[in-house]
């Protein structure tokens, strides 16, 4: 979650001292690298859900802070729309049953909300990467949540781009639209995994972890449909980078780069250079009350809480991002997977964040020092075409040529299943939610195959509007059964 009590920043005094403390702190975050203080000899997982609120004809509903006041559960929050939720997990330690774990807490508290918006209007909770009942007079600002820090990120956004937001995805369809505010990044609703990494491994698998990016996209995307249009199979990736994209007309033609970033090069010597890197290609937009320095509290013995990193990496999207935490005062770094989409359902994310954690983690050693062995816009393009083609996606892999399918049951599947073993994890659940990754890939039928041959089949019969409704409707159906989407009959 992005800090809440944040300003933006308005004064060259105000710059002056932001910048003072970021570079303090990654000066900090250095220090504690040379002094070895972070957390060893465990590894947590973590998840945060995001949820589409819809009324009894599946369209958005702005009811979202009525149903966090009648929840009362501290598991729940906002996000930037009055039509999205999200759910934060509590961590667990990653071994034994944690990933059914998971599976049931995540159950159990949609099926909570689920309950408490049925009674709110006959609302119900979604779980989709894009709802296709959305339409552009929803993306108003009247829709967005009235806290300060969306309100004061989305008044920063419009001041520095000058004019409107542009959208222009091209896939099946073509979508070209202007908008006026921030609210079109809400259109994207993910299931964001996070993993610990200890220290000595984090160069090598942070890179890894962008090797791996586009083939674990290709068997997860959910979302082929904006606004009614077919666009990519995961039309999030296109869509995010857009609806933030700061750059003006003038700006498109220079070297700046977009805020929602794949990145662009391999890390290395040091996870430093990551944050190096965002200080100096991005401008920061946001502050806060500092209440600490963090070099003088660390040379007191005290661990600093990075306060700045904080903000300013709140305001930076790579797909692959890299956070700072504490856990009973120790610190750790972990990796935040932010591509892997909502939906189709809880099974399925769950095997998508297995996927991905046991590929993590079996990472073979024949794959480390990967600035060596590919270049790095190899692995950036097959991330972009596994966004646009999904599991249809032919993807360089280190010297080959191969499909996504053949890719991930010959060579991945494997690495993953050694990596969940490595880490003790139950293998009742390795064998139950990797079946499903196998099953979709040899079937080659994610959620974003279902959603486009359910759309067509709708759309021989119904307009437009009523067959977006009846899509949403059998998502919820489905997702209510409990049933991995393999398993869905076309609607």
């Amino acid at each position: 979650m992005g800090a809440q009590a944040v300003k933006a920043i308005e004064s060259l005094r105000e710059r002056k001292e932001f910048l003072y403390h970021l570079l303090n702190d990654v000066k900090a975050l250095e220090m504690m690298l040379d002094q070895d203080v972070f957390e060893k000899g465990i590894r947590r997982i973590g998840a945060e859900q995001e949820l589409c609120l819809v009324d009894q004809n599946f369209r958005p509903s702005c009811n979202a802070l009525e149903v966090l006041d009648h929840l009362k559960d501290p598991h729940f929050t906002t996000e930037l729309a009055l039509f999205n939720l999200e759910i934060n997990l509590d961590p667990l330690e990653l071994t034994k049953d944690c990933f059914s774990q998971i599976d049931k807490e995540l159950t159990r508290l949609i099926s909570k909300g689920d309950a408490v918006a049925n009674q709110i209007d006959q609302n119900k909770i979604i779980l989709t990467g894009i709802l296709p009942t959305l339409r552009k007079r929803d993306m108003v600002f009247k829709n967005i949540t009235p806290y300060p820090r969306y309100k004061v990120l989305n008044k920063i956004l419009k001041y520095i781009r000058g004019d409107d937001f542009m959208l222009k995805i091209k896939g099946v369809d073509e979508l070209i639209i202007n908008h006026k505010s921030i609210l079109f990044e809400a259109c994207n609703t993910s299931f964001q995994v996070h993993l610990q990494i200890p220290m000595d491994e984090m160069v090598d698998k942070y890179n890894w972890a962008q090797a791996i990016a586009g083939p674990v996209l290709s068997i997860s995307a959910n979302s082929p449909l904006l606004l009614g249009r077919e666009l990519w199979s995961e039309t999030r990736i296109a869509l995010f980078q857009q609806s933030v994209d700061l750059r003006n007309r003038s700006y498109l033609l220079r070297e700046q780069k977009p805020r929602v970033s794949f990145g662009s090069n391999w890390i290395k010597d040091s996870v430093i250079e990551l944050y190096q890197d965002d200080i100096v290609r991005y401008t920061p937009l946001l502050t806060t009350d500092f209440k600490e320095d963090a070099v003088a509290k660390l040379n007191r013995g005290e661990i600093p809480k990075l306060e700045a990193i904080g903000v300013h990496n709140g305001t930076i999207y790579r797909w692959n991002r890299l956070c700072y935490g504490q856990t009973n005062g120790i610190p750790h770094l972990r990796i935040e997977n932010r591509y892997i989409p909502s939906g189709p359902s809880v099974k399925d994310e769950v095997a998508n964040a297995m996927f991905w954690v046991g590929l993590m983690e079996g990472m073979p050693d024949k794959y480390k020092k990967l600035d060596k062995l590919i270049p790095f816009n190899e692995v950036k393009g097959n991330f972009v075409n596994a966004a646009r083609t999904g599991i249809n996606t032919f993807f360089n892999w280190f010297g080959k040529g191969i499909s996504a399918k053949r890719l991930i049951l010959t060579e991945l599947l494997p690495i993953a299943y050694e990596g969940l073993v490595k880490c003790n994890v139950d293998l009742k659940d390795i064998h139950y939610y990797l079946d499903i990754i196998e099953k979709r890939a040899e079937t080659r039928y994610t959620g974003a195959q279902w959603i486009r041959y359910s759309n067509s089949a709708l759309k021989k019969k119904m307009t437009n509007d009523i067959a977006n409704a009846t899509l949403t409707a059998h998502m919820y159906k489905n997702q209510k059964a409990g049933k991995p989407v393999h398993e869905w009959e076309i609607a």
